[in-house]
């Protein structure tokens, strides 16, 4: 408990505050994480189904994978750690999310200054002309693949496939507020996806206070985590925000 108040006071009287999330934030969504026990990679090889150079040679295989991913998409809906976030952008101590996520939780919970570090899934971006289309189940059952209505090649969802580089729009909007941020809330993430799992690392070393929240230690833990919270998200965020 007194952990809880330290960290509470931290979120309000330091100024700046900043969550880095992952996979685990949304597990309690109904979002499985891609490399636990019922992750995609378990079933899909990300080198076979999440590369570009294989969606780009075989949409129609690849885009098996992603019926199923946009089911587990459209039948989510934001947790109690999402709803908890965005509370604490609405009361003025959090100032921004940067997520590995795709799901887009954070926005439909209410969070305005979202960094998708690695694209949004509720979205398809045209292989060719790049016109953007909402994800929908008609869109997604359009056989063997959707298409884009305007040049008629192949959709993808706008996300960072293997192969591809982090839009330099979102690297450099995670840098400013890296810059600015004095306590991280590292929420969910293990730690190992590069190059993201710099950030808090950048932050780290500029002074800030790390707060992570993860069901298991990870590579932060004992490097750079000034409180380490071990649960899930949904049960601890809420437990903090109680003492804000």
């Amino acid at each position: 408990m007194e952990d809880y108040l330290k960290v509470a006071e931290l979120i309000k009287t330091k100024g700046y505050a900043v969550a880095f999330t992952g996979s685990g934030i949304s597990v309690d969504s109904g979002i499985p994480t891609f490399r636990g026990g019922q992750g995609l990679w378990e079933k899909y090889d990300p080198m076979e189904y999440a590369h570009i150079k294989s969606f780009m040679s075989n949409p129609e295989k690849v885009w098996m994978m992603l019926r199923e991913m946009s089911q587990v998409i459209f039948d989510s809906a934001p947790n109690q750690a999402h709803i908890a976030l965005s509370v604490l952008e609405t009361k003025g101590f959090l100032k921004a999310v940067i997520t590995q996520n795709v799901d887009g939780l954070h926005h439909i919970a209410g969070n305005s200054n979202v960094i998708e570090y690695h694209g949004n899934h509720r979205w398809l971006i045209c292989t060719q002309c790049a016109k953007r289309t909402p994800l929908s189940p008609e869109v997604v059952s359009a056989l063997p693949y959707p298409r884009c209505e305007k040049c008629n090649s192949a959709l993808k969802p706008d996300v960072v496939f293997f192969g591809e580089g982090i839009p330099m729009k979102e690297m450099v909007r995670a840098n400013e507020e890296a810059s600015r941020c004095n306590v991280m809330l590292i929420i969910g993430t293990s730690g190992v996806v590069y190059p993201a799992a710099e950030i808090p690392y950048v932050v780290k070393s500029r002074g800030a206070t790390i707060v992570e929240i993860n069901v298991a230690p990870t590579p932060f833990t004992s490097s750079i985590s000034d409180y380490f919270f071990e649960g899930n998200a949904s049960t601890v965020l809420p437990r903090i925000l109680e003492h804000i």
